[in-house]
Order: structure tokens, then sequence, then C-alpha cells
């Protein structure tokens, strides 16, 4: 066998490069420049994990785009993907594959660099001995892998490269992504939503360097016109519906959309993914697991409770749960406490890494848009996954004291929180707003963040400091 044949379907720009990425979008994410940067300039292996079809396989072909159009040869970049059907082939070797990879590409290389792309790569067994292997023999290759199965196979193959390998991890897209990738053919109007984060961005830069001296006083509250209001609110309607997949935008009907998302998201990663990494014996029983945390999302539970409601032993549960987090379908905080490392187990609210998942679950379409209670359970659920992309996050958490609530209680290290609270809705009044007042003062706060849907409300008011939901979003990608 040929292995050259196996890499030719892969690799269309080395017999055409000006026609390989004409259907290649010329949207890039934020996270482009810092994942390029890496690659050429960092001697390590770079890893781009993350949850299915979240654009990692097209990430990487806009970096082979940019590395040819900064003058690479095209045939020094190889491109292979591990799911290839053609590896099961009787007359291909599987052991004798890798090194006969390594091979084409120290013959391509000459004296330079080879620029070698692994997708999938979890599919290959034993991927991180090969990678070691040459990446200590010192070749003339420059790796890049990726893969889907982003923990559990990811984690336990990363530490045997530990000082080898970087990785990035890619999520789906954010509102700000979102917002951005559907504006992207206006210029004009993509400045003006960057200008409205930068006052945004400039109040969280005071949280984060000092949040015990912020002076919100001198924030300038931004004017944002009619026609920007309504492009954001009309784009951020269909996010709280399409989310973050992008593959999902480009189908054409609601059942559709959801009937991909529920095969790709929860299907495959429970049942392949999982039941490939952990030898997991009972996928349904997760299943339904994972879909009665999708029904409240932002609830505490417990997971004793839970374990009597569903009628699943609580050791069950107990292993359900990090399975799920560590493929990327949610994430939760703890019970505040004044330690960020201390861990108070049972009590914890669950939020998902992509609500139309709920959507697509739970068959909810464009009524939810007109559900108050829902919107603002979603509402919450967004500003908590904007939060863990902050850069002054430690760690996140929630205070509870028999009915009162503050929703997010962010650790900005060195006994500094940042209280965080969650009304989506016109008009919030004094009263509802007593506990986190009562947290500031009991901590020392300096001041404490209200999210709300009035896009009046930016700025400081007794002692807290508003800003409106989607004005918020924009400040995180």
């Amino acid at each position: 066998m040929q292995y050259k044949e196996l890499l030719m379907p892969y690799n269309p720009w080395w017999p055409d490069a000006d026609r390989a990425f004409e259907r290649l979008p010329l949207f890039h994410r934020p996270i482009f420049d810092e994942i390029f940067t890496g690659f050429k300039n960092v001697p390590q292996i770079i890893s781009i994990t993350g949850p299915r079809r979240v654009g990692k396989s097209t990430l990487i072909r806009q970096i082979i785009r940019k590395l040819i159009g900064e003058g690479m040869p095209p045939e020094k970049i190889i491109y292979y993907s591990m799911d290839d059907p053609a590896l099961l082939r009787s007359d291909i070797d599987h052991d004798r594959f890798f090194d006969s990879l390594m091979d084409e590409a120290r013959a391509k290389a000459g004296n330079g660099l080879i620029y070698l792309f692994l997708d999938e790569i979890q599919r290959f067994e034993r991927w991180e001995l090969f990678l070691k292997k040459y990446y200590d023999l010192h070749y003339p290759v420059r790796f890049a892998v990726s893969g889907s199965a982003s923990s559990p196979i990811f984690k336990k193959s990363r530490e045997s490269l530990l000082g080898r390998i970087k990785d990035f991890h890619l999520l789906p897209f954010s509102f700000r992504e979102f917002l951005l990738f559907h504006n992207s053919g206006d210029p004009a109007l993509i400045k003006r939503f960057n200008e409205i984060s930068k006052t945004g961005e400039a109040v969280m830069g005071m949280f984060t360097k000092h949040p015990e001296h912020t002076d919100l006083q001198k924030v300038a509250i931004p004017a944002v016109p009619q026609d920007i209001r309504q492009n954001i609110e009309e784009y951020l309607a269909k996010f709280l519906l399409e989310g973050g997949f992008p593959e999902v935008w480009r189908l054409p009907d609601w059942e559709t959309k959801q009937s991909y998302l529920f095969d790709n998201q929860v299907e495959k990663v429970i049942l392949e993914d999982l039941v490939l990494a952990v030898e997991l014996r009972k996928p349904e029983m997760l299943k339904r697991f994972y879909i009665s945390l999708l029904e409240n999302p932002g609830r505490e539970i417990n997971f004793q409770q839970l374990s009597h409601d569903l009628g699943i032993n609580r050791a069950s549960i107990e292993k359900y749960f990090p399975l799920l987090e560590m493929t990327d379908l949610i994430h939760h905080a703890e019970r505040f406490t004044k330690s960020a490392i201390k861990v108070r187990r049972g009590n914890i609210k669950c939020y998902l890494v992509d609500l139309a998942l709920r959507n697509a679950i739970l068959r909810i379409q464009e009524s939810l848009l007109k559900d108050a209670q829902t919107l603002g359970l979603y509402a919450e659920n967004l500003v908590f996954n904007a939060l863990k992309k902050w850069e002054g996050t430690i760690s996140i958490s929630y205070w509870r004291e028999k009915s009162a609530e503050v929703d997010f209680i962010v650790h900005a290290g060195a006994g500094k929180y940042l209280p965080v609270e969650v009304k989506y809705k016109e008009d919030v009044g004094n009263a509802e707003l007593r506990t986190i007042r009562n947290f500031c003062e009991r901590l020392k706060c300096s001041t404490g963040i209200v999210v709300t849907k009035n896009w009046h409300d930016f700025g400081i008011r007794d002692r807290l400091f508003y800003m409106p939901l989607p004005h918020f979003l924009l400040l995180f990608d």
C-alpha cells in the first residue's frame, strides 16, 4: 500500500492551493490567532480538543490556509483524519502506519520543517506513544492534533506527553462570536460592537486588578443606538434557540437542527465516546441522569436526593457526573466557602455548556422566547459560561442561606470576591437585591454586578454595578 494514496484526498492544496479553500469560512474565531501563533512559535505539540462538531477541523484548515498564504510550500503541510475508514483495510499494517507517515514527512521536509495535522487522533490506538517517540527523536515535524472525546481519553494521553504538549480547548461559539460571525460582512457594524465591548472590558479590568478599590464612578456609560440594540437583541434570540454549534445554523428547520444536536452531542457522546473511553456499561442510565439535569439548569441539587428521585444509586451518579462534565456537556458551581479549593460535596448547581442542547432534547422551539421564567434561567446560564472565561476568575460558586441566594460568587484570589446577580427583567426593585448587598457587607466586597434586561441599566447605583445582559455577554469570547 502506498500511503501517499491515503493522504492525497485529505490534502487538496498539494495539486491546487488556489481552489483548496474555496468553501472554507473567512471568519476566524478569536482564539484562532492564539492557536496559530502557538503552532508556529511553540516547540511543543499543539492539541485542539473540545466537543463534537464545534469547528475544530475548520480551524485546522484555516491554519493551513494561513500558513500557505504566508509562503509555506503546500507540499510541506500534511493533514490526515484518523477516523478514515481506509485504515481498516486488510492491506494496511496499523502498527506500521504511523512510522510510514513519518517517513513520508521526513522525505518531504528536506532541510526544513513539515507541518503535520492529525484530526480525530483519539481514534488511533496508542497515538500518544507514537507522538512521544518522534517528538523526542527531534524529527523535523511540527505536530498539531485534534479530537472530539475531549476528556477521559485526552486527559490520560496528555499525562504521558507532559511537557511536550500544549492544549487549546475549543467550546461552542459564545454569543459574542455568534454575533460577530453573523455580522462579519459589515466591518462598520463589527467596529461598533467592539466599541461597546471596550467600555465593559474597562469595568471588568478594574475588577481583575483591584476589585477592592474599584472606582466605578469613572466608567463612562456607553450610548448604544437603537438600530445596534435591535441587531444585538435579534441575534441573542437566535442564539438562545440555536446555540453555538456552527453546523446547526445552516440547517433548514428547527426539527432538523434539534435532531442533529441530539444525535451528535448526546447520542454519540454518550453511546460512542464515553463507552469507548471508560467502558460504560449502562449508557442509557447516564443519558437519563443527564436529561434530569437539563430540566432545570441552575437549580441547586443534592446527589442523595437526586438518587432517590431518579432511582439511580448515588455511587453511579457520582461516577456519571464528572463524565458529563469532562465531555463538555455540563459545568457546575459549588456552594460558597471562603476557600476557593474547598469542596462541599452534594450541594451543587449545574449549567449547560450550550443551551441549544436543552432545546433539542426537550423539543423546545420558538415558544421559549415568550417564557419569561425560562429566559431568566437561560440568562443565568449564559452569565455563568461567560464568567468561566473571565481571566480574573479562579473559581465560581454560589451563596445560599435558607431561601436567600446570590447567583454567583467569583473568587478573584487573596480573599477577594465579586458577587454577581442575574435579574433578567426590565425593572429590578431594591428589595430583590437585598441579598447581594448583605453579602457585600459581610464579605467587605467593594461592589457587586447586577445583570439585567434593560439597556438603560448601565452604571453604578447604590454601590452595585448594573449591566444589561447583551452588553455583558459582549465582553467574553
